[in-house]
Order: structure tokens, then sequence, then C-alpha cells
């Protein structure tokens, strides 16, 4: 038997293993006109082949819940009837080929607005295609990005709706699963990290009033999202800033998380989706094989909620250990199913589990 490969039940859906792709942006969608965020044939493809691939779970990109909660222009978005539309034949597939459909709903707050990766990935200003970002206070990501708006209260409560309504969207698109980004450095986690939220009103100052806004969002993706079905959480564990260092700013640790985990059960979340980091540009992350799953055991241990563990999971054993021995519920694979979409079906023949295929993909299995 192979903890790896045995189905999750969370609420009630049954997620036939634990293997599953973590959201990773394409930055492939159109950038104007009305086909803007709509998915297309690349997305199609690249979801659908790491169905066939045999992951358990799917999760799209961070998908914008609104224009300007977009990264760059080129992002995926779920705030219109025609990107509704699109992810219903990407569901679909995913579905008749035994994966779950899930989807990241997020907002780029101050890191919005910024070029792709393969063009520099640098602030894009309104003269170029971009736009004016938001946070929860005017700091700049970095030297040469924007002051972003502070959010006003009724700016909150705007984007507050604006994720129950993508949330919606996603359902009617036919996604099993509603992941509210909440990491890397993102609207969600710069209400989160007092190194980013310098507000005096009740969305700033005590860990309780840094959270408020975290705990809307998921009340509101909650309320609209079937009672049977679960929400999942993205946080980053820790910022990875040495105080003694760089300042007296403070940051969001993981003492914070697992405390926010807790409150984040009491919510109707059913798993946190741990990641780190990306709350401050520069930052250095001490990476190595699996680097990233003590911070979902002590989630999983100190709060009650499943976790999924994610960051440099490469080897079949190496995944089967960390589920085995009860550090994670499930694994996120990113970069390595980029290099071999059929990684759970090569990590299932490892493991000596029947790794089943397509009927047309069976001679490969025989």
């Amino acid at each position: 038997m192979s903890a790896l490969f045995e189905p999750l039940v969370l609420r009630s859906l049954r997620i036939p293993n634990r293997v599953w792709m973590a959201p990773m942006c394409q930055y492939s969608a159109p950038v104007a006109g009305e086909d803007t965020g709509v998915p297309g044939d690349w997305h199609f493809a690249h979801l659908a082949a790491r169905a066939v691939g045999g992951a358990g779970l799917i999760l799209t990109e961070g998908t914008a819940v609104s224009a300007d909660g977009r990264i760059t222009p080129a992002d995926l978005g779920l705030w219109n009837d025609r990107q509704q539309s699109a992810f219903r034949r990407i569901t679909r597939f995913l579905r008749a080929h035994g994966a779950v459909p899930a989807i990241q709903l997020s907002h780029a707050g101050r890191k919005a607005s910024t070029a792709p990766p393969w063009d520099g990935g640098g602030p894009l200003p309104p003269e170029r295609g971009g736009w004016h970002p938001v946070g929860p206070s005017p700091l700049p990501y970095g030297a040469g990005h924007p002051s972003p708006d502070a959010l006003t209260e009724r700016g909150i409560a705007r984007v507050v709706d604006d994720f129950a309504q993508a949330a919606r969207r996603a359902l009617a698109a036919g996604f099993e699963v509603a992941e509210v980004h909440g990491a890397h450095g993102y609207l969600i986690h710069e209400f989160l990290s007092p190194r980013t939220n310098h507000r005096r009103d009740r969305y700033g100052g005590s860990f309780d009033n840094r959270v408020r806004f975290a705990l809307e969002v998921v009340d509101a993706v909650r309320s609209v999202w079937p009672e049977d079905l679960p929400v999942f959480f993205r946080v980053s564990a820790t910022d990875w800033l040495d105080h003694a260092r760089t300042d007296t700013a403070g940051s969001w640790t993981l003492e914070d998380t697992v405390r926010l985990s807790a409150r984040l059960v009491d919510h109707g979340v059913d798993l946190v989706d741990v990641s780190s980091g990306g709350i401050a540009a520069g930052v250095r992350k001490p990476v190595a094989p699996g680097y990233q799953v003590p911070f979902a055991a002590a989630v999983r241990h100190g709060s009650g909620v499943p976790a999924a563990a994610v960051g440099l999971i490469t080897e079949p054993r190496q995944a089967e250990r960390i589920v085995a021995t009860g550090r994670a519920d499930a694994v996120l694979l990113g970069r390595e199913l980029l290099r071999d979409p059929y990684w759970p079906r090569r990590a299932a023949g490892e493991l000596g589990v029947p790794s089943g295929g397509p009927r047309p993909y069976a001679r490969g299995y025989a």
C-alpha cells in the first residue's frame, strides 16, 4: 500500500490520490479586448496534460478576481461571463480523466501591474498597458515599484465581494475546490504581515486586526461555495525576514501561520496549502529538497487542519515519506510537473501501485 496513492476525502469530495498540481502562472492569456483573462488552448493543453498524467487534483494558476488584481495583463481572470464559460471546457476534461478541478482565486495587491517574467517582470505603468496597484498601506514592493493606493474600508469590502463573485463563477464553471490565495506577498498576505500592513484602523496593528481581511474573504467565499465541497487557503508560512539584520518593522512568522490556520478551520477552510516568502524583494530562502515540508507539518499538528506541502518535492519516495509519516496530507508539485506531466503515473509504478491511465495510453503502462 502507498500512502501517496490513497484517496483523500474532504467533505463529500473524494480526491483519488495525494499527488496534486501546484498553481503556476502561465502569463499566456489575451491582454486586451473581450478575451482579456480568458483561458485558451494553451491553458487547456497545460492543465489537461497533467490530468492525463495522473495528478489527483489540479489547481489553476492564480486567477484574478478583478482586472486590477492581476499580476500581469496576461493573467487569467474570473470576473465576467466569457471567462467563466471558457473554463468549462477545462473542468469537463479534468473530471473526465479522474482529476479534481480546483481554482486558486487571487488578488495581487501591490505586486500587480507588472510585465511577464520573460519581459523583465518589472512594474508596468498605465501608459504601457498597466494600472495603478492597491495595497493595505502605501508601501512599494521594491525599488522602482510604485507606492500602491491604500485601500479604504469601502475598497476592502469591494475586494471581498470580488472574491465571492469569482467563487460563484468558479462553481458555475465546474470547479470542485476553491483556494483563496493568501501567500507570496499578494494582497491578503500584505494585510497579514506587519512588514506591509501599517494601518491604524481595524485592519491593522494587532494580529486580530491583520487577519481580519483574510477571514472576511474566506467567509465570503465559503458563503457562496457548497457546504459539501472544500475550500483551501494558501499561506506563506514565514516571510523569511531576519529581524536582526533588517529592521524592526516585523514580519509574518510560522507561529502566526499556525494561529491563523486554527482560525481558518473555524471559518470553514478544509486544507491549508503551505508555501513561504514573497513579501519583500531580494529575500533569500534556504532552498533545499523539501525545505517547506516542516512548515506544513507544523500547521497540520499545531492547528489540526489538513495541510499540503510544496517546494522541491521531486522524487516518488520522498513524496511517499512526507505523506506516510504524517508531515502533510498531500504534496503539491510545480516545476517537477512542468518537466514531466506523467510524474504521478511514473511514481505509482516506482511505488508498486497500478497506475491505470487512459486506455489510448495503455501500452505505455503495460
